[in-house]
């Protein structure tokens, strides 16, 4: 979906679906779209995305006329879409002499899990099968994420994935409800992923 291009997406080099212990992790459809609405526009999750859901009309729209169907997976449990996750390939910054060498060579992530199944390690597990997916499956050198401080959910996760605070932003982020909030990011390399004993 979204604006044709003959360039090629990280999901279109890959193999699907993705198999977890617990989880089927595959490319989004729009037949999903009702499922990820509904997960998206309950409150608790919307307290931590850039938006609030409320309009499904809109929600389609933005959807199905953005890259979101480019870089958005979902998350199943037993055939039931419980959440997804994002992944969006970037190019380090190079010098000009090396930029061929830095493209896609970065992704940037992000995970959200139904809360009726908070808790369960879902969002760890689906977030781990992405990273095998970045460094293993497309060769990616450096993954980041990054959430509100105040999301201790996420943060949890980037700690269990063995990512590293590389940076907190003190209210550099303007949050609806909560004003002028800190901002954390977190990074991967793939060295140090191949390090996490498993």
């Amino acid at each position: 979906m979204g604006e044709s291009s003959s360039e090629v997406t990280p999901f279109q080099r890959l193999s699907w679906p993705v198999r977890t212990d617990r989880l089927l992790i595959r490319p989004i459809e729009p037949p999903d779209l009702p499922a990820i609405f509904a997960i998206r526009s309950q409150a608790e999750v919307a307290m931590w995305l850039s938006g609030t859901v409320t309009d499904y009309d809109a929600f389609v729209e933005e959807w199905t006329t953005s890259d979101r169907f480019d870089t958005t997976l979902v998350v199943e449990l037993g055939g039931k879409v419980v959440g997804d996750v994002f992944l969006r390939a970037t190019d380090a910054w190079s010098q000009r002499e090396t930029r061929d060498q830095a493209r896609g060579t970065q992704g940037d992530i992000g995970w959200l899990v139904d809360p009726a199944y908070a808790g369960q390690g879902i969002a760890t597990e689906a977030a781990r099968a992405l990273l095998a997916l970045c460094f293993d499956g497309l060769g990616m050198r450096r993954v980041t994420a990054a959430a509100f401080a105040d999301n201790t959910a996420s943060l949890r996760v980037m700690e269990k994935l063995g990512m590293r605070e590389e940076g907190r932003g003190v209210r550099e982020a303007l949050h609806r409800d909560r004003g002028w909030v800190d901002g954390v990011n977190a990074a991967l390399l793939a060295d140090e992923w191949r390090s996490i004993p498993d």
